[in-house]
């Protein structure tokens, strides 16, 4: 049976300085300063429900960075051991304390369809046999799915690349006014 005491946190007295210094810089995020308060406290003694009753979180989330310094436990000893400055050891301390990069969704429309876009909008909308004298994101829309750039796209999205563009060939005269 896995026990409900969590395992102490033992802070160098540079690690605690460090710490310190980042909850008391004004300049730092919300988060980096509740997780660094978070670790100075568990450092004291305090349990985990108490943690999370003093710094309204919840009990996983003091769990979670609890584990995480615990798991950056050696690096960290490493760094000092090899002497190095305030500077870096701050740097990975802010590094343990970051969350991790999220994946977020994947781009749908790779750079050369978007770019082929953009050209396709710089056309002459008639000469593509369009019965309209400026291309509208629905029409564009229609025409990049007619020439096979891409399979399927809304209006939404071609105004976003066209919108997005930073080039003159894309100012808002291109697109019919609604």
């Amino acid at each position: 049976m896995p026990s409900s005491q969590a395992a102490p946190i033992i802070l160098s007295d540079r690690q605690h300085t460090l710490l310190k210094q980042i909850v008391r810089c004004t300049s730092n995020s919300h988060r980096l300063v509740r997780r660094a308060q978070l670790l100075l406290a568990a450092a004291d003694g305090v349990s985990n429900t108490q943690l999370a009753q003093q710094l309204q979180l919840d009990r996983g989330q003091v769990r979670l960075w609890r584990e995480r310094w615990l798991a950056a436990t050696e690096q960290l000893s490493a760094a000092e051991v090899e002497a190095v400055s305030d500077r870096k050891l701050m740097a990975l301390i802010i590094r343990v304390l970051s969350d991790c990069p999220r994946g977020g969704t994947p781009n749908f429309f790779s750079t050369e369809q978007v770019v082929q876009i953009v050209a396709l909008a710089c056309e002459n909308a008639q000469a593509s046999e369009r019965p309209v004298s400026h291309w509208s994101a629905r029409e564009l829309a229609d025409e990049a799915i007619k020439r096979g750039i891409v399979e399927k796209i809304s209006p939404r999205s071609v105004g976003r690349f066209l919108k997005g563009s930073n080039s003159t060939a894309t100012s808002p005269p291109l697109l019919a006014q609604c």
